[in-house]
């Protein structure tokens, strides 16, 4: 299966279903930074976060120029983010 059927066929699944075929998938393609991206944005959604940036850094290592970059930046700082007058009543 190429990455791109990978995609069509998780598009439309349930997220639990969609994460187990690309736990699969990256058992059978250890090397795989985009199925890594696809399996932590999955993770991301349904709030298991720190599983997230597992995946997002296991792809930024394999491929520097991962799009994964992009989302670990985007989960920093929306990990970081910070509303003082939330703290200030």
């Amino acid at each position: 299966m190429t990455i791109q059927e990978l995609k069509l066929k998780i598009k439309t699944l349930p997220t639990e279903e969609a994460i187990r075929i690309l736990s699969d998938y990256i058992s059978d393609n250890p090397s795989s930074d985009e199925a890594l991206t696809m399996r932590g944005m999955k993770y991301w959604s349904t709030d298991q976060r720190s599983l997230a940036i597992n995946d997002y850094l296991a792809a930024i290592r394999i491929n520097p120029d991962s799009t994964a970059r992009l989302a670990l930046q985007a989960s920093q700082d929306i990990l970081n983010y910070y509303n003082k007058d939330l703290y200030n009543p």
